[in-house]
């Protein structure tokens, strides 16, 4: 099976599988009110996501003026199940197959899957078990994701074509989410660090930590429906790679509840500033279901 006939085939099985599961019964707070990601799932349920990242760029900070476009895809699967009885610990693992071009192609071009020598690669590049916890048992809207990332690349650049970084990562992402009185605004706040370890020639980011705030703040017009303004900031501190780098994103979303189960996220980002990074953009679409 091809990459491409994969993905239509986790697309019909996500909108199938998880609709005809959805219970017509009605709820008072949907999902994507209920589940931000700081609240976990309970026993016996399971919350799949699929999230895809494309990220376009003709400006960087590496050069001046205009520059071929370089596009990078990512398409991310979690997976997670609820153990113990008290909703404090969820185990899974985490997914990423990316498809890259550079050399002035089209953005739409990464969906190809082609391969083309010296201006695409795609495939699955890393695979993560992780596992959530809630270490405050009286505040269950905050809570730690902790995953450790295993590169499944053989080269990061292979013919001028960079895929993915060559290098462990150990993610720990940190979520706190407030719901104001009446249900109708919520904030949301994450700290996202990542430590990438390994040899200092296989990857740029080795040897560095990775420390990426961000505020996500959330207006409901109805329980099912959301839009939402964001802001993040990302920060690559030199533990010995001589790779500095740093990023300031902001974007707005929206989400909503197609069924019981299932919750569809659309996403946009613009890289406003940084240096020693692109200054593209972000168009993000995802599926969530929770059963």
């Amino acid at each position: 099976m091809t990459i491409r006939k994969a993905i239509i085939a986790l697309t019909l099985f996500l909108c199938v599988f998880l609709g005809l599961n959805a219970q017509d019964s009605v709820q008072t707070r949907s999902n994507i009110q209920q589940y931000t990601p700081s609240k976990l799932i309970g026993k016996g349920q399971y919350d799949l996501k699929w999230f895809n990242n494309l990220y376009t760029e003709t400006e960087s900070t590496f050069a001046v003026g205009k520059q071929p476009r370089q596009t990078f895809f990512t398409t991310t699967l979690e997976a997670y199940t609820g153990v113990g009885n008290n909703k404090r610990w969820n185990v899974g693992a985490i997914f990423e197959l990316r498809s890259n071009v550079v050399g002035g192609r089209d953005a739409l071009e990464v969906f190809k899957f082609d391969g083309e020598e010296n201006t695409a690669r795609s495939g699955l590049t890393s695979i993560a078990p992780s596992i959530k916890f809630v270490p405050i048992a009286s505040l269950n809207n905050f809570s730690i994701q902790s995953s450790f990332f295993i590169p499944l690349v053989d080269n990061e650049v292979e013919n001028g074509v960079f895929l993915d970084q060559k290098g462990y990562i150990w993610q720990n992402r940190f979520f706190y989410d407030y719901t104001f009185p009446g249900d109708k605004w919520q904030l949301f706040s994450e700290i996202n660090s990542e430590f990438s370890f390994g040899d200092q020639n296989e990857s740029f980011a080795n040897n560095s930590l990775n420390l990426t705030p961000g505020l996500f703040l959330s207006y409901f017009p109805s329980s099912k429906f959301t839009v939402l303004v964001l802001a993040q900031h990302s920060q690559r501190l030199d533990l010995g790679n001589n790779f500095p780098q740093d990023f300031t994103a902001l974007g707005g979303g929206a989400k909503y509840q197609l069924t019981r189960a299932l919750n569809l996220e659309v996403l946009y980002t613009n890289f406003v500033r940084g240096s020693n990074t692109g200054l593209g953009e972000t168009f993000n679409i995802g599926l969530r279901g929770i059963f």
